[in-house]
């Protein structure tokens, strides 16, 4: 997988879009696509009731609300912090849509003014997928779809 090829594959797919609906779903299936050894990836975005929705995705079908500060997904959110996890057995309150799943990166995305509205969940099958390396280009993949977005207010 070359980091800056996708990057910039990104950057391309969302340069004249600024709705975020597209810009998710090219995002999941450009990851998608690209990354190996991955059984999900897509976006959950951040809800005013107090949940994270499911958004745009590659894979089998997902849960569709997480409470906010609950499994992986809703402590990236609440932490406003990449959660890079080798094992989700071993997650406190992981919240397990596919069991198949067995390791799992979480990436939040910020509107203009730096509230949390979405994160990037992607799930593995592997153990210790997921490196350093994965977790510095899934969070420049954030920050091209943060600058690329016009986020509405949650």
């Amino acid at each position: 997988m070359n980091t800056e090829q996708i990057c910039k594959e990104l950057a391309a797919l969302v340069q004249d879009e600024r709705h975020c609906i597209p810009n998710m779903a090219n995002a999941a299936a450009l990851l998608w696509m690209k990354m190996e050894n991955i059984n999900w990836a897509g976006f959950y975005t951040v809800e005013r009731e107090g949940y994270l929705l499911l958004g745009p995705f590659q894979g089998k079908p997902a849960c569709i609300r997480i409470p906010v500060g609950k499994g992986v997904c809703g402590t990236a959110s609440t932490q406003d912090a990449t959660q890079l996890v080798a094992d989700v057995h071993q997650f406190a309150g992981h919240i397990a849509c596919d069991a198949a799943s067995n390791s799992e990166i979480v990436v939040p995305l910020h509107d203009a003014k730096g509230n949390v509205v979405a994160v990037l969940d992607i799930d593995s099958p592997q153990k210790s997928r997921f490196t350093d390396d994965d977790k510095l280009m899934l969070e420049e993949c954030a920050r091209i779809l943060e600058a690329a977005c016009d986020w509405k207010p949650i």
